[in-house]
This record gives structure tokens, C-alpha cells and sequence, in this order.
């Protein structure tokens, strides 16, 4: 059987930080991405690709907040919103891989998937919500917009200040169409799904599907995707060529290869920043430790190169 692999591109892999966010360059920075997967394909895998959407959901909660403010159009939900951007941004991606393919003489089907991901509704998430999102505002704006929908706001750390919305970020439990992903899957069509973490959802008292005010972690959705499909290998496309410890300090340290015990010991330790480096070495873990071979976290450009990223196993492996 071929391998399976899911490979998760983070935000970076469709906008840089230093861009505005115009679709000219979303689209050269897919494309410049999605050439480093080229070899997985001539290589046999199948291939299931899941994705960021901070940026993209940000902009579209804005576009919510002036469609309302400008022209009175109702604003949507959250999940709505993620379901957008999973949409867009799948789209995206489906469109440059084919013309990445063309270049190399590679003919497969590319499926885009709408994933809605279940979470529990009693997450302890959603009683302490974290993750922001959207505009930011003055204190006065931020706390009519409270008054006026319920919403929670923090003070933003950098140096302009302001305030900012949060929203729960509860872990995922399962996939919807999980199966349908796989069978897809391993019959060689190349999937995008679980984007941006997925569109969250939870089962009520009825067992019927409700939407959730939150967003989900992509790294963690995408591996318990393929932690559930029994994927062999899991990638974690982000700006930086290897995990390090003791980071930007004199000491700082590279890590290539990591066994799971020294990972969680480095966790442990708090080596890795919990807004950053800690859910995705997290979402590495919860992979190897579910069945899978191996998790591998490096630069979005540097896939091909095997020499660089760092590669989290069961055991060291050389």
C-alpha cells in the first residue's frame, strides 16, 4: 500500500507576514509552496492537504464588520466564516496545484472538502476563550461591541495597543466524513481538507449538528485527521527550517531528529512558545503516539530537502 501522508501548510505558506494580502500574492506564495510536494507525488504517496486561515478569516471578520457599518448587511457567524475561508482559500490552493502539476506532467484529480470538525460543547475552552481574531479596536468600540453581542475582548501587547476579540479554541474529537477523506484519498486523488482547523461544530442533546463560536487549531485538527485515518507520516509546513530549543538565546539548539520522550520533556519544560512552537510540536506528538510513523515540522519551502526539519518519532531515529 502507498503511503499516506497529511501535509498541514501554515499561514505563512499562503501569506507572508510583511504582504498585504492581495491575491497576487497569495497565489505566487501557494504556488512557490505547493512546488515542494511535487516530489511526494512522483514519489507515490497519497496526499491529503490541510491549512491555515488566520489571516484570511481575519480579513473576512472584517469585511463582516464594514459590510455592516457601511451598508447595514447582517453579519455572520463564526463558523460561517471559517466556512468561507475553507471555500476560498481551498479553491486557491486546488487551482495553482493543478497548474504546479501541469509544469511537471502530473495528472490527478485534486478534491476540495468543506470539513466541519466536532468539539465538545463543555470544552473548558469556551469558558476561557484566547484565540484572537478580527479588527482592532479602541477600548470605547470594543466595549460597546460587548454591551451590544456578548463578545470578549483583551488588550493587544504591541506596541499601538487596542483591543481585540477572543473566541474559544476547543480541541477537536472528530472529523465529519473522515472516511470519505481516506477513500479519496488512497485512490489517489490529492484532498484539501480540515482547513483552517475546520469549520467547529458539536452534537446537541438530539445528536443534530450546531455550530460553534470558535475557531480550531489546524496543526491539531490535521492530526487528529490523520491519526483517525491511519496516515503514516505527518508534515507541519511553517517559517522555520528546525525546532530549537532554547531559542534566540546563546545556547539556542537545533533539533533534527526528536524522540516523543524528549519532546514531551521539552514541553514540559516550557522551551516552546504556547502561541507558536507548543500545539504544533503538541499536534506531533498526539500523532506519533496514535500509530503514526512519523511528524515532521519544517520551512514550507524545504520539504524536498530532507536534510532539514526535524523529525519526531516514537524513538530516535537516525
Amino acid at each position: 500500500m502507498k503511503k499516506l501522508a497529511v501535509v498541514a501548510l501554515g499561514g505563512n505558506a499562503l501569506l507572508r507576514g510583511n504582504q498585504v494580502g492581495t491575491i497576487e500574492e497569495q497565489e505566487q506564495n501557494t504556488f512557490d509552496t505547493l512546488e515542494n510536494i511535487v516530489y511526494m507525488i512522483k514519489d507515490g504517496y497519497d496526499i491529503i492537504i490541510g491549512h491555515g486561515n488566520g489571516p484570511q478569516v481575519g480579513n473576512i471578520l472584517m469585511r463582516n464588520d464594514a459590510g455592516e457599518n457601511m451598508y447595514n448587511i447582517p453579519q455572520m457567524p463564526l463558523d460561517i466564516c471559517v466556512a468561507d475561508s475553507q471555500g476560498g482559500i481551498g479553491y486557491m490552493i486546488e487551482r495553482t496545484l493543478r497548474n504546479v502539476m501541469k509544469k511537471h506532467g502530473i495528472d490527478k484529480d485534486i478534491v476540495v472538502v468543506v470539513t466541519s470538525v466536532v468539539v465538545d460543547k463543555n470544552d473548558p475552552a469556551f469558558s476561557d476563550p484566547q484565540k484572537r481574531v478580527g479588527k482592532i479596536y479602541t477600548k470605547e468600540q470594543a466595549d460597546q461591541l460587548a454591551a451590544d453581542r456578548g463578545w470578549e475582548f483583551k488588550e493587544e501587547v504591541k506596541a499601538d495597543g487596542g483591543w481585540r476579540r477572543v473566541v474559544p479554541s476547543p480541541k477537536p474529537i472528530s472529523i465529519m466524513n473522515e472516511k470519505t477523506i481516506e477513500k479519496l484519498a488512497r485512490e489517489g486523488n490529492i484532498v484539501v481538507a480540515v482547513g483552517g482547523g475546520g469549520v467547529p461544530v458539536y452534537l446537541d442533546e438530539n445528536g443534530d449538528v450546531r455550530p460553534a463560536e470558535a475557531v480550531i487549531d489546524k496543526d491539531a485538527a490535521s492530526s487528529l485527521l490523520g491519526a483517525r485515518i491511519k496516515a503514516d507520516e505527518f508534515y507541519i509546513l511553517t517559517d522555520v527550517p528546525y525546532v530549537y530549543i532554547n531559542y534566540k538565546k546563546e545556547n539556542e539548539e537545533k533539533k533534527e531528529f526528536l524522540s516523543i520522550a524528549d519532546a514531551e520533556k521539552y514541553m514540559e519544560e516550557g522551551q516552546f512558545a504556547k502561541g507558536s512552537m507548543a500545539p504544533k510540536i503538541q499536534a506531533c506528538i498526539d500523532f506519533v503516539k496514535k500509530g503514526g510513523h512519523k511528524s515532521v515540522i519544517t520551512e514550507s519551502t524545504k520539504l524536498e530537502d530532507r536534510t532539514y526539519g526535524t523529525k519526531i518519532t516514537m524513538e530516535y531515529e537516525d
